[in-house]
């Protein structure tokens, strides 16, 4: 999915931006320099990305470095904004410190910027944000930035990696993952990206940008595939996975706290269980036994070790790092919107057992899948995988046998 805006913010962005704050909006065709704001149109042949700030990206910053890490993952749909707000205290943000936050993108505008800034539609700077609007200045940020990198030139330009180097909080937009994988994968983009999860910085994302923060990602190369489609055949030729050919290693973000893991968003909404289900038994390795050959040929996992988490529309996951020290436990819980009109809920799969049918052309048997489903404020133990009750789904000659959800 393509988005150009916050989903529930389209009507509002273009509309509520009085003259006496265009001033501080920057329109850059490259990097800073000096804190000049410069004209978009009038530089856009000078550097092949595009900056935007709203706020002072010059202000000092005095925060102290995150403890441990942070990720939020977002299914898409209506942006969630206290998982933004989650971000910026994570990222150690308090009144007075000063903070950037900085959005990522293939395509599309600025359009996070003043969301994330302001604490409503007149643009206040103090005072609790207003359902729809994140609050970042009244909570310490002193800029929201986006960089909108479209190419491998683009990803590789030190003027990007000069503005995500000094960011404290990172957000990846949703587009199309096939834009960040071709495009970002490999360049000073990622290594930026890398050092930044080093240092405990908050990084998120929703829909596309959920979709690159597993070890292992539904890449959508040739565009994306349906749950009947990916059951039915889970080597279907639309069942781009990243790395490629699968490996341990080679991922794209791949944070620890999501070793063995893919990802999926929109997942009720647009009927995805089936087909996280099958990306999920593409991890599964062979597994020959005196039954029969077991597991999907090119798959680099044990069943037991192969993790799914798909997460519905208006549904952010909140991962927290605990301890101070790496190696770290990680918790999850879900926050979602007071506004929100879906039941708002993050599922987690693991696979208990090795696939019995799994080959190219031919529909998928797995059998006992675990699904535990969050749809409330338990908190959920990543590292173990405990806190919720679990269900169990069969898929069956390329069928679903009851209700995923």
């Amino acid at each position: 999915m393509s988005r150009t805006a916050p989903t529930r913010h389209l009507a509002t962005q273009a509309a509520s931006q009085p003259a006496n704050r265009l001033a501080t909006r920057l329109v850059l065709g490259f990097g800073l320099l000096a804190g000049i704001a410069l004209s978009g149109p009038a530089q856009a042949g000078k550097k092949p990305f595009s900056y935007f700030v709203t706020g002072d990206a010059t202000a000092a910053v005095q925060t102290l470095a995150p403890a441990a890490p942070s990720l939020v993952l977002m299914g898409g749909g209506p942006d969630v904004d206290e998982a933004f707000r989650w971000m910026i205290t994570r990222a150690g943000v308090r009144p007075g410190t000063g903070g950037r936050f900085v959005v990522i993108r293939a395509t599309g505008t600025e359009a996070y910027d003043p969301y994330i800034f302001h604490s409503d539609a007149n643009g206040s700077t103090t005072g609790p944000a207003i359902d729809g609007w994140v609050g970042g200045a009244a909570l310490g940020l002193s800029s929201v930035e986006t960089l909108v990198v479209p190419s491998l030139a683009a990803a590789n330009d030190p003027g990007v990696s000069e503005v995500l180097a000094k960011a404290n909080a990172v957000f990846i937009a949703g587009g199309d993952q096939a834009d960040y994988i071709k495009s970002w994968k490999g360049t000073a983009l990622d290594r930026t990206l890398q050092q930044l999860m080093a240092r405990n910085v908050p990084v998120g994302g929703t829909s596309a940008g959920l979709a690159v923060l597993g070890q292992f990602d539904f890449a959508a190369l040739r565009g994306t595939v349906t749950t009947d489609q990916t059951l039915s055949n889970p080597y279907n030729r639309y069942v781009t996975l990243d790395p490629s050919p699968l490996a341990l290693t080679g991922g794209f973000i791949a944070p620890p706290a999501l070793a063995g893991t893919i990802t999926d968003s929109h997942l009720d909404t647009r009927d995805r269980m089936g087909r996280l289900i099958g990306f999920m038994s593409r991890l599964v390795q062979p597994s020959p036994s005196s039954a029969g050959s077991f597991g999907c040929a090119g798959g680099v996992l044990p069943a037991t070790q192969v993790r799914g988490i798909g997460i519905g529309v208006e549904t952010a996951v909140l991962v927290e790092g605990q301890g101070n020290a790496a190696p770290y436990s990680y918790t999850a819980r879900r926050v979602t919107n007071v506004s929100t009109t879906t039941e708002s809920a993050a599922y987690f799969l693991r696979t208990l057992q090795a696939p019995t049918a799994c080959a190219s052309g031919q529909p998928l048997t797995v059998l006992s899948v675990e699904v535990r489903k969050l749809a409330d404020d338990t908190v959920f133990n990543l590292s173990d995988w405990t806190g919720l009750p679990a269900y169990h789904v069969d898929a069956i000659s390329g069928a679903l046998t009851s209700n995923p959800y």
